[in-house]
């Protein structure tokens, strides 16, 4: 009777380790627990501004190309723009900026000008969506400076713009306040839609600049 007694304790305590254990997982936010993880951004442990980057970059194309010295939006990039508004328009609280880049042809001055066109080409189709510009805050230019292939040629790759997280918008409620499963419940309304095939456009002639 001792012996079985003793042996049982000791399943007893096996269990309640494992217990613990999964607990443990559980408390480090992982997914299921949408309770610790909202504590977790509450209390300024977890960057949501920064999850929210990531799922942006993940559900949506986050990249549009250009036409060789263009700032002229094709059907492709204006369908990517309009999956991104889309995307925006769940998040009333989050503040995006769009980097406009060229290819290394042509001079820097004029790149960048070039890649500043492109990004405000961009953010005016955003807002023709129905996303208020106070929200596309800063239109920034990288020209040339930041290729994705390494080549002096053209490269349409090259010739983009990025569209990113870039904060929360000042005046909006905090997301820090309890709300998180709504926004959570917003994604999850969205992400029901299947993805989208795109395909690239055309090549094109020389004119100035990348």
């Amino acid at each position: 009777m001792i012996r079985t007694s003793a042996l049982f304790a000791l399943c007893l305590t096996a269990a309640a380790c494992d217990l613990r254990e999964a607990g443990a997982e559980l408390d480090r936010g992982a997914f299921g627990n949408a309770t610790q993880n909202n504590a977790l951004v509450m209390t300024g442990e977890r960057d949501y501004a920064v999850q929210l980057a990531g799922r942006f970059a993940e559900e949506v194309p986050d990249t549009i190309n250009f036409a060789f010295d263009s700032a002229v939006l094709d059907a492709t990039a204006r369908s990517v723009l309009d999956s991104q508004a889309d995307w925006i328009r769940q998040f009333p609280e989050v503040r995006f900026r769009v980097y406009g880049h060229t290819d290394a042809v042509g001079s820097a001055s004029y790149n960048k000008r070039l890649g500043l066109r492109r990004a405000k080409a961009a953010v005016s189709h955003l807002v023709s969506r129905g996303i208020s510009r106070s929200r596309l805050e800063a239109l920034a230019s990288f020209g040339e400076t930041q290729p994705l292939v390494g080549t002096q040629g053209r490269e349409r790759r090259n010739r983009r713009t990025v569209t990113e997280v870039s904060g929360f918008v000042k005046s909006h409620p905090s997301l820090l306040d309890g709300k998180y499963a709504e926004v959570i419940y917003r994604e999850y309304i969205k992400s029901a839609a299947p993805p989208t095939g795109l395909s690239s456009g055309p090549s094109e002639l020389a004119t100035e600049g990348g």
